[in-house]
């Protein structure tokens, strides 16, 4: 959607990501979207030469969050959060969706109905 401003699709998933996760590794990102992590690695690394995201290392990765200093960062995200609207349903679901817990041991991974999504 925003690959003419960005020059890229992958950057624009590696911001939709870090937008909707708060932070993410190269890897990560790149399995999210089933791409190559060197791909994701490249557009880290000109985010972060552009001083739009920050990269910390932690022990041999190095985890990306948005720098909070960048002049533009309100205006970005409000232009991402709007893009967002415009994208495929799964893709929006899966995007907003953050386990914060370990998944329980051999629980099925089928949704009997959408009141169940919640206990999820």
């Amino acid at each position: 959607m925003l690959k003419t401003l960005f020059g890229s699709k992958d950057k624009e998933f590696v911001l939709q990501y870090l937008l909707s996760k708060k932070e993410g590794y190269a890897s990560k990102i790149a399995r999210f979207y089933d791409l190559n992590p060197s791909q994701i690695g490249k557009q880290l690394d000109v985010l972060e030469e552009g001083s739009v995201v920050v990269g910390i290392q932690v022990g041999r990765s190095r985890l990306y969050t948005f720098n909070p200093r960048y002049y533009f960062l309100p205006e970005l995200k409000a232009l991402l959060q709007k893009a967002l609207e415009a994208y495929p349903d799964d893709l929006k679901d899966k995007l907003s969706f953050n386990r914060t817990t370990p998944r329980r041991k051999n629980k099925p991974y089928e949704l009997k109905d959408s009141e169940n999504a919640a206990e999820l």
